[in-house]
Order: structure tokens, then C-alpha cells, then sequence
């Protein structure tokens, strides 16, 4: 028997109002309808013209006096509930979506729901909705993987399109065949070279050495340098939609691990036309130089857990400015009050507050250097609560951002999976 057959029977028959939800019959007492007239239902038993009528159902028999809606009968039952008792439940085996969407329809806030189902029907309409954004931030900004498959149709009719799609492939999608993980092998091969040799050309037996001696430094890092740029090259031609690769947050990191090479070339050359002009070349160059630290993110072409850190940080955005926000905050506090406490101290170094600000920053960091320490009781104290407020702001997002790591491995595994076992 349904709910609506057993409202059938109480009341009089000119009181009772007929709805019909998705084939489903429903006689419905008009004083319950009305105890929520703002509510579709009750907005539409209080209309006075057929036309305003239809605005609220999708039809209307005037001799059955019957009002007909093409919605969910199932989702109904808990709206008719609401209006008979005043107490609004979900069913856990609807889509939250489909149900928040039904009872809007109805003109109810999912709001109204009880406590008993409020909670958890929000944390998971949240949980499927962080979901629903992390698979379209993924599908977006690890764009190369992504891409391979769904822009191949963008070669049809292009100049040397079976060349370009074989370039595409290989180059950026590892999985492809053999050839295009001997491509991905010998590239995190030649980025790890440059790494290596970037760090020993930074040693002092080799960073004060003659040309002579650091020639084969030299030459390794022109020999990556041409590698980069010939396979950066190669991904430009390849692509079909040149400005959008270009776009991609990959390909910007290809572009600044390069262009400081040729950058830095092009001011040497100039250094040594001794250009009166250019009398602080050698700084220019020094910075350019130290771009090329750039070339470890080229990792993250390669290496799923560089680019889930990177999708993490994307997708914890607000919970890591509240975190800078907070340690700032607490940075300019600390530093004030430390100053303070420690001013009359003759033998203390915290003699200023910008010096006090790099106190309160590896002390709330919980790193410590101890170059800078309080030396008087109330120092010690206000030191101690610095370090505690350190520990309490910076464990805050931990869980939260942790929590966005593991789900990028888990909407990303399985696919990996299924991509090996199609392959």
C-alpha cells in the first residue's frame, strides 16, 4: 500500500487534493499542504487561473482536478513526510545531488533537513564535490598524459599528421610503446645529469677553476641544453594548437629551464664587447644562472608523486595562505613582543625587530638555529609560546593537505592501472 493510498481515506473528498508524481497517486489533505505555502505545492492549491497553474506543474486535468509533476515519486515520499509531521529526511540511497535538486524543486532548503541527516548529507554532497573538481583540475593541469588521448582527433587533415601524431605520442605520453619510454628514460637521464653537474660546477675546486679545467662541465650542460631545446622544439611542432601547449604549466617550466642558457650567452657576448653600458652584466648573468635550478621541476613531466605534490598545492590554495596568514601574524607578534622583553639586555642579539622577525620565524617553524636566542626569564617565556602557537598553526592544515595527496593517488591509480592492463 503507498503512503499516498492511506492519506486517500482521511478527510472529506472535497477536501483532498490530487497530485501525481511520476505516475504515482497521491490524495493529500489541502490543510497539511498549506502549512508550508511558500513550499511548490502549497504556492500552487492557492493559484486561482489554470495558467497559473501549469507554471507550477507540468499538467493539469481541471475535471480530475488532478495536478501532474514528472519528478522523482521515490524523493516525493520524504516531501509529503515533511509536510505532514514538519521533519525532512533523506534517503542514503539517492544521489545527495538528485535529492538536493528534487527537494529545491519542491521549494525546500536542504537546510531543512534534521540533524540525524543534515551532517552527513553535506560532508558528502562536499566529499563529491571536491571529487567532481579534483578529476577536472587533474584532466587540466597534468594536461600532457591527459591530452594525449582526447586531441589526437585534431591531427585529421593537418600537414604530416601520421608524423606529428607519432611525435605527440612518443613524446608525451611515456606509456605509448617502447619507443616513447626509451624517450622518457633518456630524458630523466639527461635531467639528472644536469642536475648533478649544475651542483659540482658549484663547488669551490670548480667554480674558481680556468676555463680549462671545468671544460667538461661545460660541455655536459651544452649537451643538455641541446637536448632540452631540441625536444621542446619538437613538442612545439607536434602540437596541434601551438599556443596552448605553450600555456601549459609543463611547458613554461621546459621554457625557464632553457631560456636562461641562451639568455645568459647573449649577455656574455656582450660582457665581452666591453659595452660601458653594461657594467653590472656579470649579476644579470648570475641570476640567469641560478634558473637553472627550473631543470629539477622537468622532473615532474616524469614523476607521478612531483605532480601530485603540485595538484596538492593547487588544490589546497586557501589552506595554505591561511597558513603563511597565520605564521605572519604570528611572526609580527612574536618579534614586537620579543623586542620588548629582551631590549634592556645588553648581552642579547635580539637588539632590533627585524632581527627578532628571523627569531620568530625558525622559532615557530620549529627549526631553531640557535644563532639567535632570549637571553632574560620573560624572553624565555614569550619564547615558549611562540613555539607552541608554531606547532599548533603549522599541524592545522597538515591532515587537510595530506588528505588531497592521497586522493590524487587514488582517482590516478586506478586509471594508470587500466591504462597497463589495456596496454
Amino acid at each position: 500500500m503507498m503512503y499516498g493510498q492511506v492519506l486517500h481515506h482521511q478527510g472529506r473528498e472535497e477536501d483532498l487534493v490530487n497530485l501525481n508524481v511520476g505516475g504515482t497517486q497521491h490524495k493529500v489533505e489541502r490543510c497539511i499542504l498549506l502549512r508550508f505555502p511558500n513550499t511548490r505545492v502549497g504556492q500552487l492549491i492557492q493559484c486561482c487561473s489554470d495558467a497559473a497553474i501549469l507554471e507550477l506543474c507540468d499538467d493539469y486535468s481541471p475535471y480530475e482536478q488532478e495536478y501532474y509533476f514528472d519528478r522523482s515519486p521515490q524523493v516525493f515520499h520524504c516531501v509529503l513526510n515533511f509536510y505532514r509531521t514538519g521533519h525532512l529526511h533523506a534517503l542514503e540511497e539517492l544521489c545527495v545531488f538528485c535529492f538536493s535538486q528534487e527537494i529545491e524543486y519542491w521549494g525546500i532548503c536542504e537546510l531543512d533537513l534534521e540533524a540525524c541527516c543534515l551532517e552527513w548529507f553535506l560532508e558528502r554532497k562536499d566529499e563529491r564535490e571536491q571529487n567532481a573538481s579534483g578529476r577536472s583540475s587533474n584532466a587540466a593541469s597534468s594536461g600532457e598524459i591527459s591530452v594525449v588521448g582526447s586531441d589526437l582527433w585534431r591531427f585529421e587533415g593537418t600537414w604530416c599528421s601520421d608524423v606529428r601524431k607519432f611525435m605527440w605520442q612518443t613524446l608525451e605520453d611515456p606509456n605509448h610503446s617502447k619507443c616513447s619510454k626509451g624517450v622518457a628514460a633518456v630524458s630523466v637521464l639527461v635531467i639528472l645529469t644536469s642536475i648533478v653537474a649544475m651542483c659540482i660546477h658549484s663547488m669551490p675546486q670548480f667554480r674558481y677553476a680556468t676555463n680549462s679545467e671545468h671544460s667538461v662541465l661545460d660541455s655536459l650542460e651544452f649537451i643538455c641544453i641541446i637536448f632540452f631545446s631540441v625536444e621542446f622544439v619538437l613538442r612545439v611542432i607536434a602540437a596541434t594548437q601551438p599556443w596552448r601547449f605553450l600555456g601549459n604549466a609543463l611547458n613554461m617550466i621546459d621554457m625557464a629551464s632553457i631560456l636562461p642558457f641562451y639568455v645568459t650567452l647573449a649577455f656574455e657576448s656582450l660582457d665581452g664587447e666591453e659595452n660601458q653600458h653594461l657594467v653590472n652584466m656579470g649579476k644579470v648573468v648570475q641570476v640567469l644562472r641560478l634558473m637553472r635550478a627550473f631543470r629539477v621541476l622537468k622532473l615532474a613531466r616524469h614523476s607521478e608523486g612531483v605532480r601530485a605534490f603540485g595538484e596538492t598545492l593547487k588544490n589546497c590554495q586557501c589552506e595554505v595562505g591561511l597558513l603563511v596568514l597565520f605564521i605572519t601574524v604570528g611572526i609580527s607578534f612574536f618579534s614586537t613582543f620579543i623586542y620588548y622583553t629582551e631590549k634592556e639586555d645588553a648581552s642579547s642579539k635580539l637588539s632590533s625587530i627585524p632581527v627578532c622577525w628571523w627569531w620568530a620565524i625558525i622559532s615557530m617553524t620549529t627549526v631553531g638555529y640557535g644563532d639567535v636566542y632570549p637571553q632574560t626569564a620573560a624572553g624565555r617565556i614569550v619564547a615558549t609560546l611562540c613555539i607552541l602557537c608554531g606547532l599548533l598553526v603549522v599541524s592545522l592544515p597538515i591532515t587537510i593537505i595530506m588528505n588531497n595527496f592521497s586522493k590524487y593517488f587514488d582517482k590516478n591509480t586506478p586509471k594508470r592501472h587500466l591504462s597497463e592492463a589495456e596496454t
